[in-house]
Order: C-alpha cells, then sequence, then structure tokens
C-alpha cells in the first residue's frame, strides 16, 4: 500500500496471516498490510480488533468472504469512517502493492465518490495476467 494508506486483511481463522505473510514473502515489503482474525470473538470484539487495525488511517480492508461476519463487522465500520473502503473475497493478487517484477502500480481497489467509497473488486495489473 501506499504511503498514508493503509491494508488490513481480516479472515475467518488464520487466512489473514498467511495471506499476510505471503505478500511480505513475495514483495518483500513488511509493513503494507495488517491480518485480523475473527477466530474466538465477538462481532463487537471484531470491530475493536478492526479498529485497532485501521488506526484512524485511510485504509482499504480486505475480507475473505462476502456476506461473512467479517465483512459485515467491515461494513459496519465502514458506515461511520469514511476514508476506509472494503473488497470482499480477497486473494493474494488483489494483495500485492504493485507488479513486483516489473515494478508497476496496481489498479486501486477503491475510488472516492460524492456518496462515499465505491466498493468493487480489485483487477490485476495486466503484466499479472502475463505471468
Amino acid at each position: 500500500m501506499s504511503d498514508g494508506l493503509r491494508g488490513v486483511v481480516v479472515s475467518h481463522a488464520e487466512l489473514a496471516a498467511a495471506l499476510v505473510d505471503a505478500v511480505r514473502e513475495i514483495t518483500g515489503q513488511e509493513e503494507a498490510l495488517v491480518a485480523v482474525s475473527n477466530e474466538g470473538c465477538s462481532r463487537a470484539l471484531l470491530n475493536d480488533r478492526l479498529e485497532e487495525a485501521v488506526h484512524a488511517t485511510p485504509s482499504v480492508v480486505f475480507v475473505d468472504l462476502p456476506g461473512g461476519s467479517c465483512l459485515q463487522a467491515a461494513i459496519l465500520y465502514l458506515r461511520t469512517h469514511h476514508d476506509v473502503a472494503v473488497v470482499a473475497g480477497v486473494n493474494i493478487v488483489e494483495l500485492d502493492p504493485g507488479d513486483v517484477a516489473a515494478g508497476e502500480e496496481s489498479v486501486p481497489c477503491a475510488s472516492s465518490t460524492a456518496s462515499g467509497w465505491l466498493i468493487h473488486r480489485c483487477s490485476p495489473s495486466p503484466a499479472a495476467h502475463a505471468r
């Protein structure tokens, strides 16, 4: 993620930690993403974990399942924090902060609109298709 923008991965069990670790291994970027797990917590505790991870910073929150508890917590958080965008159905391609091999920027996952953030799926850069 670029300076000033935080990437937060929220998932069931240890999926978020595994995805974040894989991106670190691939990119060498240690601070680009933060992992949050919903394991063993209520919706209120998950919201607290999410708030701690976002840390009042403009963020893109990536969740594992569309419609799951992680997405529900992220959407609830989004309602009161307008500098946060949410992307559902995360995968490792979406978490790569750029095409490492080609040094290219990735396609943005969220954009600002008059009514707030537009939530949409990320598209990998054209170079990602060539791999």
